[in-house]
C-alpha cells in the first residue's frame, strides 16, 4: 500500500529558476515554543535531510505579538550567518493590513512603499543577509475573507494600495537586489489573475508563489485556485497540511499538554468546525489500516497533489520533524486515496 520514495524530490517554483525541495521547513515557533538552540537544531536537520527551502514572516513567531514580533527571523538570521548562503532559499513575509497587529509599524502597514521598504530592510537585518529569495504579501492589503471567515461581504470593503503600485515597489526592490522574486500567500484566484495581468500588461515581476492553506480538512484550492495557478504558472506553497496538528489524531481524545491549543487559549478558530472530528477519525482510521501514520499519510496526500509545489511543515521537537520528513517514505496508492476521497465525499472542508 506504500512505496518507499525517501529521497528529497526539487520542484521548479512557478515561473522562477528557485528550485525548492518539496518539503520546506515552516518557523512559527521560533522565538515562543522554541528556542534559538531548537530553532538551530531543527534547521541543521531540515539541511541533512535535503531540504533547502525556509519560510518564515515578519510577524512570526505566532500566535503574534509585540514581545516576541521578529523573534523568528532573528532566530534564523543567527543560523543562516553560519551556513553558504546560496545553498538555502529564504522565504519571507511582509505583514499585511491589519486592525489587530498594531506593534506592527504602528498598525500602519499598509502594502505601500514606505511600509514595505521598511519591513523588508528590518527583515534582512534580522536574517542577517543581504537578499530574500521569496518574498511574500502575507495577506491581501485589501480586504478578503481570510483564515476560514465565511462569505464575501461587500459592506467590508476598505480603502486598498493598487495592485499596480505595489508590484512597481517589489519591482524597485528586485532591481536593487534585495528581493529575488514575488509571492503571494492567502490570496483568492481574483488576486492571483489580478497581479499576473498587470505584471504582463506593465513590465513589472509576476509573482511565482502562492501559499494558502491546503490539507485533507480543507481542500478548497482544488476548486477554482488550481486552475487558476494551472494557467498563471504559479506554484503552491501549501500550509497547515496537518490542518493544525488536528489531523495527527493527537485532540481525539482531549487536548494534551504543552501542544499549541493547550498553550493559547482560543487560538486555532479556524479549526473549531462541525464535522472535523468525524472527520479526522475516519481518517486515522485509513492510515491505521494502512499502517501509515496519521501526520504521514495527512502530508504524503498534500504533496501528492499536481498543483503542490512545496508542503511546509513545522515541528516543535526534532522528533515531530523527523516524523513530517519521514512522509517522503509513504506513497500513496489508488485504494487508499479512493477511502480518503470517500470521507471527503462525506465530511467535505470541514475547516475551510
Amino acid at each position: 500500500m506504500q512505496q518507499a520514495i525517501a529521497i528529497m524530490e526539487y520542484k521548479k517554483l512557478g515561473d522562477s529558476d528557485l528550485s525548492v525541495s518539496e518539503i520546506c521547513l515552516g518557523t512559527m515557533t521560533y522565538g515562543q515554543q522554541n528556542t534559538v538552540a531548537e530553532a538551530a537544531q531543527q534547521l541543521d536537520l531540515a539541511i541533512d535531510r535535503g531540504i533547502n527551502f525556509i519560510d518564515t514572516a515578519e510577524m512570526y513567531p505566532v500566535p503574534g505579538k509585540r514581545e516576541t514580533q521578529g523573534k523568528t527571523e532573528e532566530y534564523i538570521g543567527e543560523w543562516l550567518a553560519k551556513q553558504q548562503r546560496d545553498k538555502v532559499i529564504i522565504a519571507t513575509k511582509v505583514a499585511g493590513r491589519s486592525t489587530r497587529m498594531k506593534w506592527i509599524r504602528e498598525g500602519k502597514n499598509q502594502i505601500d512603499r514606505p511600509n514595505v521598504e521598511k519591513a523588508l530592510n528590518d527583515s534582512l537585518k534580522r536574517l542577517q543577509t543581504d537578499y530574500i529569495d521569496l518574498y511574500q504579501i502575507h495577506w491581501p492589503d485589501r480586504y478578503v475573507p481570510l483564515f476560514g471567515a465565511p462569505d464575501y461581504d461587500i459592506a467590508q470593503e476598505q480603502e486598498t494600495v493598487p495592485i499596480l503600485e505595489q508590484l512597481e515597489v517589489f519591482a524597485d526592490l528586485i532591481k536593487a537586489g534585495k528581493i529575488r522574486y514575488l509571492g503571494l500567500s492567502n490570496e483568492t484566484p481574483w488576486g492571483v489573475c489580478e497581479f499576473c495581468t498587470l505584471a504582463e500588461k506593465h513590465g513589472l515581476p509576476k509573482v511565482v508563489s502562492i501559499q494558502n492553506a491546503f490539507s485533507l480538512s480543507n481542500r478548497t484550492f482544488h476548486l477554482n485556485l488550481a486552475e487558476t495557478c494551472r494557467f498563471k504558472n504559479v506554484g503552491l506553497m501549501a500550509y497547515s497540511p496537518l490542518g493544525f496538528g488536528l489531523l495527527t489524531g493527537k485532540y481525539l481524545n482531549g487536548t494534551p499538554e504543552n501542544s499549541r491549543f493547550a498553550l493559547f487559549a482560543g487560538f486555532g478558530q479556524r479549526y473549531d468546525k462541525t464535522n472535523l472530528n468525524d472527520a479526522v477519525k475516519a481518517y486515522v482510521e485509513i492510515a491505521g489500516k494502512h499502517g501509515i501514520s496519521p501526520a504521514q499519510m495527512a502530508l504524503a496526500y498534500v504533496r501528492s497533489r499536481w498543483f503542490v509545489t512545496s508542503t511546509i511543515i513545522g515541528a516543535t521537537s526534532l522528533e515531530q520533524l523527523e516524523e513530517n520528513i519521514g512522509s517522503l517514505e509513504v506513497n500513496l496508492d489508488k485504494e487508499i486515496v479512493a477511502e480518503i476521497n470517500a470521507v471527503h465525499a462525506k465530511y467535505p472542508n470541514p475547516t475551510p
